[in-house]
């Protein structure tokens, strides 16, 4: 049950304390969670800013609608996705398999040729749309390492992107920013800290099917 104690510690923090700062340490285990996290075929087409500049963090606020926490807190996590996920791209995922695994091309070739037909049946919009799917994916992973690890975390939607991606140079590196974690300690006066937290009983949402 440890896992669920810290889920039920968790909450998306409101006021963080801005004296306090991650360890190298934490840091690390959040990208090593990042780039573990599962993604659609192993394609990874999503990348994670790490933001450690009080200078630049508060250049977010503003188009944040003024939610401090992209500021106050320790690092400000940005997740990306690529404008496009492009036959390269899938030619080096498999590339790299052969490497990593040992494995000669005749084991992947026929996965490869797949998959290729696959993506170019797409549109643009679609591969986006895919990648950004699975953005959420990997933020969920990272609030739940986050709470394992007593990390406090918010997520946030609540950004202009266009002005966000502007900020951050993004279009220099095809890139497009979709979601936020501001991650570091809770605020002593936070008042959401001490909350109980509020969700429907177990009967309201799960449905189990049996024989």
């Amino acid at each position: 049950m440890d896992i669920i104690n810290s889920l039920t510690w968790r909450y998306a923090t409101k006021k963080f304390d801005s004296s306090k700062k991650l360890s190298n340490q934490q840091i690390e285990t959040l990208k090593q969670a990042f780039n573990l996290t599962a993604t659609s075929f192993g394609l990874q087409p999503v990348k994670m800013i790490v933001i450690c500049n009080k200078e630049l963090q508060e250049k977010f606020v503003e188009y944040s609608y003024y939610q401090r926490q992209v500021a106050d807190a320790s690092h400000l996590l940005v997740l990306c996705i690529e404008n496009d996920t492009t036959i390269d791209d899938i030619n080096k995922y498999f590339d790299l398999e052969k490497k990593v695994r040992g494995i000669d091309e005749k084991v992947v070739s026929s996965f490869r040729k797949q998959l290729i037909g696959m993506y170019e049946s797409k549109t643009t919009e679609e591969r986006q749309l895919s990648a950004i799917y699975q953005t959420y994916i990997i933020l969920g992973n990272l609030m739940t390492v986050c709470a394992v690890e007593k990390i406090d975390a918010c997520p946030l939607e609540g950004f202009v992107p266009e002005k966000i991606d502007e900020i951050l140079n993004l279009k220099e590196l095809n890139l497009k920013s979709v979601l936020m974690l501001p991650v570091g300690y809770r605020a002593k006066d936070d008042i959401m800290g001490d909350m109980k937290k509020v969700r429907k009983d177990l009967s309201e949402t799960i449905i189990e099917i049996t024989n």
